[in-house]
């Protein structure tokens, strides 16, 4: 689960993280009275979207509008808030549709007097969270891995211990930070491993991570991602979801239990278990074809959550044909058959329908299909569906 910036940063200053001062606003007088409020010569709008790399990112239609903008005055601070709300800004994460900004936030200005990059993410290589820090603040970090790798400084650290000093001062030294500013570091760093532990997240990352001229070390952005698994210990958090951010049939999907993501190609893609789906998209692309979607089922899945897998699939007007990729084990192939056919006569397929069954009852659920009335393309096995979906599709 995301968040926005101006929630990460209260979870943050909860949890003894520095940041800045800032108010949200959801019109363009409530962004001119926050910047009043704040009673700084400057401020910076910032529009709030589930996205990074927002102050390179640009308004559709209107290049000129940068999704961070720097305000020396309520009208400029209402001015940047009008050329945002109710706007899709594109960035280098949310893809060419871009996404709506219902929502700005308005946060004091600093003395800036370096941009770093902090992150933490989870090194299943090693079984640990691993503390990632980069002189290159303010820059895209995929860019700096691709092409500077150096540049990136890690530390690993065993969750139930933190932090430690020592790893603090190597970091340090690697950034070139020393005196009053390392004593910062001492306090920032370790504080970002416990929040990164206690809440469950799956990302903590600041960029820019910025040191002030009087050597003070604050957050001045927050991109945080919780592991889905874990929210139950979280109920705070998990009220924070904002379902506008969400892809709608991502969130109904998960609703019924599905795990679903959404994708640009032509042909949706029903399979139980996710490695299964992973390699059913693969050879779908292999032979030419464009999956429209991940969508696993699970091992349990029974006839309700199919049928509405079916219309989740058939709801995307871009999927001109549908596979099913079936491994019966806990799921019978009986079960997802009689799922089809139900699933037929509910939600109804107008495209073309290639299934693949193999496993637990199979010569079960494949004469079920056979029987039934329901239009199906059968396939013997993955490289046969794959070739038979495509086709059939006209890719």
């Amino acid at each position: 689960m995301k968040i926005h910036e101006y929630q990460g940063k209260e979870l943050f200053r909860a949890a003894g993280v520095p940041v800045l001062q800032g108010i949200v606003a959801k019109t363009p007088d409530e962004a001119a009275a926050a910047y009043e409020k704040l009673g700084g010569p400057i401020a910076v709008v910032k529009a709030q979207i589930h996205a990074g790399g927002r102050g390179k990112g640009t308004v559709i239609d209107n290049p000129e509008q940068h999704g961070v903008v720097l305000a020396k005055s309520a009208d400029q601070a209402r001015a940047a808030a009008e050329g945002l709300l109710g706007k899709k800004l594109v960035t280098i994460q949310t893809g060419p549709e871009g996404q709506t900004v219902n929502q700005v936030f308005v946060e004091a200005g600093c003395d800036i007097a370096r941009e770093l990059y902090l992150g933490i993410v989870l090194d299943r290589a090693v079984a640990k969270p691993v503390l990632m820090v980069s002189t290159e603040g303010g820059m895209e970090i995929e860019t700096v891995a691709e092409e500077t790798p150096e540049l990136i400084h890690k530390e690993h650290f065993d969750p139930a211990v933190g932090l430690e000093a020592f790893q603090v001062r190597k970091l340090c030294k690697k950034l070139g930070i020393s005196g009053a500013a390392a004593k910062a570091a001492a306090k920032f760093m370790p504080a970002m491993c416990r929040f990164y532990v206690d809440y469950d997240c799956e990302l903590a990352e600041v960029n820019p991570l910025v040191i002030t001229g009087d050597d003070q070390m604050i957050a001045l952005d927050a991109k945080i991602n919780f592991d889905n698994n874990a929210l139950y210990r979280h109920p705070d958090v998990a009220k924070l979801r904002d379902l506008s951010e969400e892809e709608p049939s991502e969130v109904r999907a998960s609703d019924a239990g599905l795990s679903y993501v959404k994708l640009e190609g032509n042909i949706g893609c029903l399979v139980n278990g996710a490695g299964l789906a992973m390699s059913t998209m693969d050879i779908i692309k292999y032979h030419g074809g464009k999956p429209a979607n991940f969508l696993d089922v699970g091992g349990g899945a029974n006839t309700d959550q199919v049928t509405e897998a079916f219309r989740i699939l058939l709801s995307d007007p871009n999927v001109k044909g549908v596979l099913v990729n079936i491994f019966g084990g806990i799921a019978r192939c009986t079960t997802i058959a009689g799922a089809v056919i139900e699933a037929s006569k509910t939600v109804g397929f107008d495209v073309p329908l290639v299934v693949r069954l193999e496993g637990t009852e199979v010569e079960e659920g494949r004469k079920m299909l056979a029987e039934s009335d329901v239009d199906i393309i059968t396939a013997t096995d993955i490289t046969d569906a794959a070739k038979k979906i495509v086709a059939a599709t006209g890719v």
